[in-house]
């Protein structure tokens, strides 16, 4: 138990010259729609955002209020959509400072939704003073009422008591108690303490009949304490005599936020080109070297200082040797100033040529001289091919912050059209200028003119007469290919010497590899697919149309290349048939009414005809699976397929190769495999990693391929849960002796079957925790019978919980009591591998961190909450600011506290009882 803290830390607002800060969190309650004589009276607000299905798209206006007045313009939340609940999770900075703050400030928030065509209508408002009654600045949470069809004002007090709902005021304050240390802490009960309170106010917000938006304020930390903010204003008792006429005249500096010319010419004369000659010869101190040293060794998102890039220009000489060092010399270039950026491009040249992992970096958007951007592309031709396959998926967002112009120029030379090509809803081709109903591809591009019409419709559309009218027919598919022809005068030869090689483009680049690899090919295809996507509202126009000609041009390419790149073309056309096929057959599943039974029942029959959907699904033309290319299927097995119990009840399908084996996959329709496909990637990534060196920690890096936003597949590994072993058997160490007995052996299992175990538990504990995977517990934990453990679902990653109090690691009583308790010899050898696997994948971290920075842009959901803010969240898990000793002295404390974690037990038994009831 702690002792209470009789020690008091605060800083005076005067102090302070930073603005003021609040974090708008959730909006919770109903609101209440209007009677039908409002309706009748106002027909437009059908229209409004109260009649939107879900949640409507609210905002929130702060302004800061003095006796009523103003302080200065309302700050507004940013645009954000939401789908079953309305979270912000924003921090708002007002423009106005904590020290300008005076004693009587309030803080005036208004909720807004739309009320029709250029109308806002006011949900509500409420209030609160940024100061307490005795003068200290407000600290925490707070639940406030708002006022329905009021804006916020002095008449509407965020903390005026409900009636009968006194109770979550009253633990209210009995929390700012305990937050300020007038009660001793006691750490396992306080943390089930805070979870009863947030039940009871969750409850009594149900039932209340007004609706709160929950805020928070920030802390100010000094030296690494806490302080708080008391209201003092510097001479404020003191008394002034004011003249009613200046004596002197104020005069503007014109000036100030100007460039600082002095500066400026420093700058120019230590980087100007007579500089360069004594350059040459410069030679560091000691102290420079271990300053350089530091700086070559920062992460890639961590800014250099103006000094710091001094220092890198005076010793560019010295660096060049160093690979690691020109991204850092790349930095700290002014590239507005034309003799700085020539004598750059020269030391590019002349510097030692850098390493694959490192090139990625300069791929990012802070790189933008296409010179350093060929430069990379350049050392990515060093990279074989299943190197490459893993960093496809962050070369393909990588396009983004390519120049358009030129990709478009590339696809105009390749297919010699001037302007891009659309069809319209009956599959004429016509210019951008006479646009269609529905956009697609060129006629010449993978999918054919009908094809991507059908693909794109069935996206959007729901009705299966439109879905049935647009799909095209495998006789469409074979003449819509076979009339694909482009003047010779433009035709690509793969054998002839691409004059434009030493300035290939990065889109050239993928392009060239996906044409001589088939794999490669394969997986390009499906991530291009996915940026095609026509979502209104949720892509930038500009780079869907820039993927769009990157698709046609790849088509190009394929069309008119040798045998084998024909030959990839048609593969790819007869995948997308097929799967518009299966998403036709997997939505008339889900409409057939029933339980999940008859639901497989139907799967299977649809399966088994031969003329459903004019496609033949146990025996059809072989083609590459698109989810494993090298795996080559012919059909289906019907009698094998299944549902899940899950609510979007994937498809488990057995498809038989060309070798006459059967390979098992998941079908997912109804959700976005994005990013458990990017999570899936990144352990592919460190597998390959630690197995370079020597370290085989028995992963299980699953396959997963999104085919669409909505849809994708997953490999099948023949597995149990957790939960099931647990259930069934007793014990996860009873399960194995099932499986692998041993007489003799250490608790009667073979020693083989035990060391998978042990690696696998210390492979996936530093992984996902490098990686921030939440809501992990025993039913997304699988084992195999050869010992393999592995986790699933990634729908929360880089520190994102739906439970409260996650521990750092997923290590539960039971896993660690079949490695024989935390005193066996086992769970020595478990903790000994994490720490080896840690400390490898810390000397690769900046790969992982510039792979994290390609991905910024993308539609992954947990990374477009906050995509500022994703690579600073991993790279804070490497804590590369520590050494090896103390790194590994870090993680053992990590362990220990999931170890004795009260809480991830206590959730875990609440899931149990969950799961029963959902039963």
């Amino acid at each position: 138990m702690n002792e209470i803290d009789d020690k008091f830390y605060y800083v005076y607002s005067s102090s302070l010259d930073h603005k003021v800060e609040i974090k708008i969190g959730t909006l919770e309650g109903k609101r209440a729609k209007p009677e039908y004589d409002k309706l009748l009276s106002d027909p437009m607000l059908k229209f409004s955002g109260l009649y939107q299905e879900g949640c409507s798209d609210l905002y929130v206006t702060c302004q800061i209020l003095s006796d009523g007045v103003p302080l200065a313009l309302p700050v507004t939340t940013s645009y954000k959509a939401f789908t079953n609940r309305w979270n912000w999770n924003e921090w708002v900075t007002l423009p106005v400072y904590y020290s300008d703050l005076p004693r009587n400030a309030l803080l005036a928030m208004t909720v807004y939704d739309c009320a029709g065509p250029r109308k806002v209508m006011v949900v509500g408002g409420t209030t609160i003073s940024l100061f307490g009654k005795h003068g200290m600045l407000r600290q925490g949470m707070f639940d406030l009422r708002v006022w329905s069809g009021l804006e916020g004002s002095e008449k509407t007090p965020g903390k005026a008591p409900d009636r009968g709902k006194e109770q979550m005021q009253r633990l209210a304050k009995l929390v700012k108690k305990h937050r300020n240390g007038h009660m001793p802490k006691v750490d396992w009960l306080d943390r089930l303490t805070f979870r009863e309170i947030e039940m009871i106010n969750e409850k009594e917000k149900r039932s209340s009949d007004y609706m709160y938006l929950m805020i928070e304020f920030p802390t100010v930390q000094i030296d690494g304490i806490n302080h708080a903010v008391v209201y003092y204003e510097q001479d404020g008792d003191e008394m002034y005599q004011f003249r009613a006429q200046a004596e002197i005249v104020t005069v503007p500096d014109y000036e100030i936020l100007q460039e600082n010319l002095v500066e400026s010419k420093q700058h120019r004369l230590a980087r100007s080109l007579r500089s360069g000659v004594w350059g040459r010869e410069a030679k560091p101190t000691a102290a420079e070297r271990d300053a350089l040293a530091t700086l070559v060794a920062r992460p890639p998102a961590q800014p250099l200082a103006a000094h710091d890039q001094d220092l890198l220009w005076k010793f560019r000489f010295y660096l060049s040797s160093h690979r690691r060092a020109l991204t850092k010399f790349l930095e700290c270039v002014n590239w507005n100033r034309p003799g700085e950026v020539r004598q750059a491009l020269a030391m590019m040249k002349q510097w030692a040529p850098m390493d694959v992992e490192d090139a990625l970096e300069l791929l990012t958007p802070k790189f933008t001289h296409p010179a350093v951007r060929k430069y990379a592309i350049s050392r990515l031709k060093q990279a074989p091919d299943d190197d490459l396959l893993l960093y496809l998926l962050q070369l393909v967002q990588a396009l983004k912050y390519e120049d358009y112009n030129e990709i478009h120029e590339e696809y105009t030379r390749i297919s010699g059209k001037d302007m891009p090509v659309y069809s319209d809803s009956e599959g004429r081709l016509v210019q951008s200028g006479h646009r269609g109903s529905q956009a697609s591809l060129l006629s010449t591009s993978v999918l054919t003119t009908s094809e991507m019409t059908a693909s794109l419709s069935s996206r959007r559309s729901t009705e299966p007469e439109v879905e049935e009218s647009a799909v095209a027919t495998d006789e469409t598919v074979t003449s819509a290919i076979n009339a694909t022809n482009v003047d010779s005068n433009h035709a690509y030869r793969s054998e002839s010497p691409d004059p434009t090689e030493e300035r290939m483009s990065l889109a050239s680049f993928l392009i060239s590899r996906a044409c001589n690899n088939c794999v490669v090919g394969n997986y390009l295809y499906w991530y291009l697919l996915i940026e095609c996507e026509d979502q209104e509202g949720a892509r930038d126009v500009a780079a869907r149309n820039m993927y769009l000609d990157v698709m046609r041009t790849f088509s190009h390419r394929l069309a008119k290349g040798n045998t084998d790149h024909q030959r990839t073309r048609n593969f790819l056309t007869r995948q997308q048939v097929f799967i518009d096929k299966l998403v036709k057959l997997v939505k008339t599943v889900a409409r057939e009414s029933g339980n999940r039974n008859k639901k497989a029942e139907r799967l299977q029959q649809l399966l088994a005809d031969p003329d459903s959907f004019k496609f033949n699904f146990t025996n059809f033309e072989p083609m590459p699976f698109p989810l494993d290319p090298s795996v080559t299927i012919k059909g289906i097995v019907a009698k094998k397929a299944s549902l899940f119990k899950s609510a979007l009840m994937p498809s488990k399908l057995t498809f038989l190769t060309t070798e006459g084996v059967e390979y098992e996959a998941i079908f997912k329709h109804g959700d976005d495999l994005r990013q458990d496909q990017l999570i899936l990637q990144m352990i592919t990534l460190m597998d390959k990693l630690l197995r370079r060196e020597n370290l085989d920690l028995k992963l299980t890096p699953y396959k997963v391929l999104a085919t669409s936003s909505k849809h994708g597949f997953l490999q099948f590994i023949e597995s149990v849960t957790v939960a099931e072993a647990l259930a069934t058997e007793g014990s996860i160490q009873n399960f194995f002796r099932k499986h692998n007995p041993c007489e003799g052996a250490p608790y009667g299992i073979k020693p083989e079957t035990m060391d998978t175990y042990i690696r696998s538990c210390a492979g996936y504990c530093v992984i996902t925790y490098l990686l921030g995977v939440g809501d992990r517990h025993l039913d997304n934990l699988l084992l195999t019978k050869s010992g393999a453990l592995f986790h699933i679902d990634f729908g929360y990653i880089l520190g994102r919980d739906p439970k409260p109090l996650p521990p750092p690691m997923k290590l539960s009583k039971e896993m660690v009591e079949a490695m024989g308790g935390i005193h066996s010899e086992h769970y020595h050898e478990f903790r000994k591998q994490c720490y080896t696997a840690f400390l490898h994948l810390r000397r690769h971290a900046n790969l992982m961190l510039n792979l994290f920075s390609l991905m910024v842009d993308a539609s992954v959901p947990d990374i477009a909450l906050e995509p500022d803010k994703a690579v600073k969240k991993v790279q804070d898990k490497f804590r590369l600011d520590l050494g090896d000793e103390e790194a590994v002295h870090y993680l053992q404390n990590l362990l220990d506290m999931s170890v004795t974690a009260v809480m991830a037990a206590l959730v875990e038994h609440f899931h149990k009882f969950a799961q029963y009831w959902r039963k």
